[in-house]
């Protein structure tokens, strides 16, 4: 609706037009300050100008009212409109809030090590990107969702020696000394045990074999990975492997130019000439490539691809990094504003207002699976996709297992299901309600379909500002109302039933097109569903 109101306005007055929405809603649907930015052009009163606008509207068929008010425009959409608008969204629910953007994006994110099950700090990042894909998909963007694998370096090294360590002490039953660096937890037994049914019970004591042994595991610690994953309905359209980057290390290196010099036997990157704080060591003395090479050598890769724009979601503990990232990108000859990072704040949980206490199967962290198996799927996504990614985050667990309004995932499915009630307890046939006419509503009536409607403006704002926390704020707003609305109206057995319930259905068609672009399939009956 407001793409529409704006393209009207924009054609009518040849520029773009700002767009609010009045904190009175009586006013009207939308409202716009023109008349005050052409005050100064036209040398005359807002007051005036808005005035004289004003009266220019009255033979659209897509405003019902127009006013002027101290200056603001305020725009009433014709019922005509509006009831024509629900009635195609209806006919077509799954076209609905859809776009047909043409741009080409490529989305990284998660990209944990595979050295261990993903803990909630992953998972943080793991929603927020998944939201984000699943936004921009529904806006038409052309998007591919990857997962970068960083499968090189001393960390996969770890993990072979963590896992005959493990192996050691609890199949060979021997006294170990663990080292003050090793991976813990209990996704380490299967790996041992296959590890001996495949390589032989010699694998576990044999220090020479660590890296092959690494090398092996990595992939089943990635399918570990992609099964949580999986279990909070996220999936990639590709993986790229750091390990597979290499072979290129030479051709990029030499794209690089000057960007890239001899000092003390290191290489290092200048990223300092682009803006970061010093220069960067690419390659250590020994000649072995450091993290950052293998980033720059995948920068590459992905720019190569051609797409239109480039999007990273990174832990905030490397904001540090995306200056000298940047600076690699330019001194390959590509446009670093192409390159966008959005950063994901760690997550502080709780349980029963203390502080959740980490099992002892999953090491020294909190694993995304665990709070998957106690609060569920849908209340992990709904959390996490609830506040700025960028900000901290606490949360108590206790309560998303509440069954009552205080639990926002569950008063929203609770909205969609009493709709659905209500639908099954209608004697009135689809076909019926679907015919009936959405005018001459009452005020509350008119207001809670004009905010079912707002949802593919919520859509589009989500992903422009990258801040996805705006849709289940919205759901939460639509669910509020339709609550309202329910207690405050009778519905069934009244002379406006048809008209009503398919006031409900559009209603109902929001949330639940909300919910799937947040992951989460709506309810259409909940065991406390009370009528």
């Amino acid at each position: 609706m407001k793409q529409r109101v704006s393209a009207l306005l924009r054609e009518k007055f040849g520029r773009e037009v700002v767009l609010e929405k009045p904190r009175d809603r009586s006013f009207g649907h939308f409202a716009t300050p023109i008349a005050f930015s052409l005050a100064k052009e036209l040398k005359q009163s807002p007051m005036k100008i808005a005035d004289e606008l004003a009266s220019s509207f009255e033979d659209s068929n897509v405003f019902g009212k127009v006013d002027s008010v101290k200056g603001y425009l305020n725009f009433r959409l014709s019922e005509d409109f509006l009831s024509e608008y629900a009635a195609w969204a209806l006919q077509n629910p799954h076209e609905f809030a859809k776009g047909e953007k043409k741009e080409k994006i490529l989305l990284e994110f998660v990209s944990a090590n595979p050295t261990g099950p993903l803990h909630i700090g992953h998972a943080r990042g793991a929603v927020y990107g998944d939201t984000l894909y699943r936004l921009a998909k529904h806006l038409g963007y052309d998007i591919t969702a990857e997962y970068y694998v960083n499968d090189a370096g001393n960390q996969i090294d770890l993990l072979g020696l963590s896992i005959q360590l493990y192996g050691r002490e609890n199949i060979l039953k021997e006294s170990v000394e663990y080292p003050q660096s090793y991976y813990r937890g209990e996704y380490l037994a299967p790996l041992a045990l296959e590890a001996v049914e495949k390589f032989g019970i010699e694998i576990l004591s044999d220090e020479s074999r660590q890296k092959e042994l690494a090398i092996w595991a990595k992939d089943g610690v990635m399918e570990i990975i992609k099964r949580d994953l999986g279990a909070t309905n996220i999936f990639f359209d590709t993986f790229v492997y750091e390990s597979s980057l290499y072979d290129d290390w030479e051709r990029v290196m030499a794209k690089m130019g000057e960007g890239i010099y001899k000092k003390d036997d290191k290489i290092f990157i200048a990223s300092s000439q682009k803006g970061d704080d010093s220069d960067r060591v690419v390659v250590r003395e020994d000649g072995r490539p450091t993290y950052l090479a293998g980033d720059i050598v995948y920068h590459n890769q992905k720019f190569e691809r051609g797409y239109d724009h480039y999007i990273n979601i990174w832990g905030a503990d490397h904001h540090g990094y995306i200056a000298r990232v940047k600076a690699a990108v330019e001194f390959l000859g590509y446009d670093s504003s192409k390159l966008e990072v959005q950063l994901s704040q760690m997550v502080s949980l709780l349980k029963d207002g203390e502080p959740y206490k980490m099992s002892k199967r999953a090491g020294n962290v909190i694993l995304m699976n665990d709070i998957v198996e106690e609060i569920g799927a849908d209340a992990l996504r709904f959390i996490f996709a609830s506040k700025k990614s960028d900000t901290a985050l606490e949360f108590d667990l206790a309560e998303f297992k509440k069954q009552d309004s205080s639990n926002p995932i569950f008063y929203i499915q609770y909205a969609h299901a009493r709709i659905k009630t209500l639908l099954l307890k209608s004697d009135l046939s689809e076909e019926e309600i679907m015919a009936a006419t959405l005018k001459n509503l009452d005020e509350a009536a008119d207001i809670l379909m004009f905010d079912a409607l707002l949802l593919p403006e919520i859509v589009e704002d989500a992903f422009a500002t990258r801040q996805v926390q705006k849709l289940p704020e919205y759901l939460k707003s639509l669910a509020a109302s339709l609550h309202k609305f329910y207690y405050d109206c009778r519905i069934i057995g009244t002379e406006d039933e048809a008209k009503l319930l398919k006031l409900l259905m559009i209603v109902g068609l929001s949330l639940k097109t909300g919910l799937s672009l947040m992951g989460i399939a709506a309810k259409d009956y909940m065991s406390k569903e009370e009528e």
